[in-house]
């Protein structure tokens, strides 16, 4: 019987390397944020564990604003917080913190932080955020307090410290700085650190009304945050957000 020769495949069908797909994702994530007014100055990071090697991490380079990072911009940073990949500056917090948040949280992937309006303005009242509507409820029981600032974020105890606050959970709100967030996708990441500023602003408004809110039943909050936090749900949202954010504009 004659045979048929497959059809050549297409330049278009060519397989993306997994780091390239996660620099580009990374970078999505970071104009997302940009986007949304969430970058401050110099301040700000995210980051995301390397495909090819579990013990390095792809962040964005101090000094350049979020609007404006390229992949080519990534850092790759080793186990030992030393750049093994990319040109740029090294924000001298960034391995303090992201380091020790990827050396001791296997189970995240990437981790968002930046100084948002109403999440250093939230952090500077050392409190965790209420279940007060259903959005809320996905970080409730979730998220924890690291109560003291000394500064920028230097030191490797302090990085460590931080681990330590924030257990098991995917958020830290550190006093009178600002949020951080993990997630097992940059998008689960990401998104979180999203709902968290709004839920924030939520509450500061919720707050400066005449009446005090109503807080979400314990069981019920749990029950609602276990619904919300699947992460098929955080990557949808994520990048229906990113769509229509940034790819339309």
């Amino acid at each position: 019987m004659p045979t048929s020769t497959p059809p050549a495949a297409s330049p278009d069908a060519a397989v993306v390397p997994a780091q390239d797909q996660v620099r580009q994702s990374l970078v999505e994530a970071i104009h997302l944020l940009a986007a949304l007014g969430y970058s401050e100055g110099l301040a700000g990071h995210v980051s995301v564990r390397d495909p090819e090697d579990d013990n390095a991490y792809w962040v964005n380079p101090f000094g350049l604003d979020f609007h404006h990072v390229t992949p080519d911009d990534l850092l790759l940073v080793g186990s030992e917080g030393t750049v093994l990949r990319g040109t740029g500056a090294l924000n001298p917090s960034v391995d303090p913190l992201h380091g020790e948040l990827h050396r001791s949280r296997p189970d995240l992937t990437a981790f968002a932080h930046t100084h948002s309006m109403y999440g250093k303005t939230w952090s500077s009242l050392g409190r965790r955020l209420d279940p007060i509507t259903q959005d809320a409820c996905v970080l409730y029981q979730r998220h924890s307090v690291y109560g003291q600032f000394l500064g920028l974020v230097n030191a490797r105890r302090e990085g460590k410290e931080v681990v330590k606050t924030m257990g098991d959970g995917t958020a830290v709100i550190m006093q009178n700085h600002g949020f951080l967030t993990g997630g097992r996708s940059i998008g689960e990441a990401v998104w979180l650190f999203i709902v968290m500023e709004r839920a924030a602003q939520s509450q500061l408004m919720a707050e400066a009304s005449a009446s005090e809110p109503l807080l979400i039943p314990h069981d019920v909050a749990v029950d609602t945050g276990r619904a919300l936090a699947k992460l098929e749900f955080a990557d949808k949202q994520y990048r229906n957000l990113y769509e229509t954010t940034c790819q339309r504009r």
